[in-house]
């Protein structure tokens, strides 16, 4: 999860580092298309894949719900500080448990209920409504965390029907063809260094998602969520060496908030299916 949290953090300095010179919608059509490279080893299972009418809906359905929130996340990139855009996008999490509650039937206890009103709290310490200005970026990460909460709402549905590799391949797949039309409507040629650059953030997008999995499997997810805080250690670093981008103590307070709230509903969830184990093997 350390090596997780670095590729992410070097993924949004990349795309901070090409700026806005090229369109958010081409930019994550290219770095999409030029991730599909990374999915070679994965054609196996790709291929050996039962594909009904039904199941390739919801792929593509994912797919362009994704797609938003990628041009979103580029946008956001060029138009507020590394800072914010890391700890703006722990609000996934805590969207997914409102959406499990809405559209999975899932139980939204009141101690969940008060950890989702305290993330929302740390979202306004970081955005200051009536304090600052509130700019597009802020909007685009808020909409960034929404749609990539619904993406991950979705994989969960089709976690246990097919292979883990097909879900991922899957939606590269339909996200790269959900961007192009996108990418084709503001259209610029792309010079050499950016299709380099361009090429890097594909390969640590996909190393950070290789790790990641091996986390996963190696640790319960209340030992690997702690060290995605992480991110925001760095992306504070990163921006002020790198980018000057002066260190505000609101954000890494509000990151802090978020980051305890998801924290929180982390450790419950695994105290709640530890119970549940431990019930269902008593005699």
């Amino acid at each position: 999860m350390l090596v997780t949290g670095l590729c992410f953090v070097a993924v949004t300095a990349l795309v901070k580092h090409m700026g806005d010179d090229m369109p958010a919608a081409q930019s994550a059509f290219l770095r999409y298309l030029l991730g599909l490279v990374f999915l070679l080893p994965m054609l196996s299972s790709l291929r050996a894949a039962p594909y009904s009418a039904r199941a390739l809906s919801f792929y593509g359905l994912r797919g362009f719900v994704h797609a938003l929130g990628v041009i979103l996340w580029f946008y956001a990139m060029t138009r507020i500080p590394l800072a914010e855009v890391t700890a703006m996008n722990y609000l996934s999490p805590i969207y997914v448990t409102l959406g499990a509650a809405l559209f999975l039937g899932e139980r939204l206890a009141m101690r969940r209920i008060i950890a989702v009103l305290v993330a929302f709290a740390g979202a306004l310490i970081i955005l200051r409504p009536g304090l600052r200005e509130i700019s597009t970026g802020h909007i685009a990460m808020l909409g960034t965390a929404i749609l990539f909460a619904m993406s991950y709402l979705m994989a969960k549905r089709m976690s246990g029907q097919v292979n883990a590799a097909v879900v991922v391949g899957m939606l590269s797949i339909t996200v790269t063809i959900c961007l192009a039309p996108f990418a084709y409507a503001v259209w610029v040629p792309p010079t050499p260094v950016q299709i380099f650059w361009l090429f890097w953030i594909a390969a640590f997008a996909t190393a950070g998602h290789f790790t990641m999995t091996l986390a996963f499997a190696a640790a319960p997810i209340t030992v690997t969520q702690p060290v995605t805080f992480l991110q925001l250690v760095w992306a504070v670093i990163l921006g002020a060496a790198v980018f000057g981008e002066g260190v505000d103590v609101f954000v890494i307070l509000g990151g802090g908030v978020i980051m305890g709230s998801v924290l929180f509903i982390t450790w419950r969830e695994a105290m709640l299916r530890k119970e549940t184990r431990r019930v269902i093997a008593t005699p």
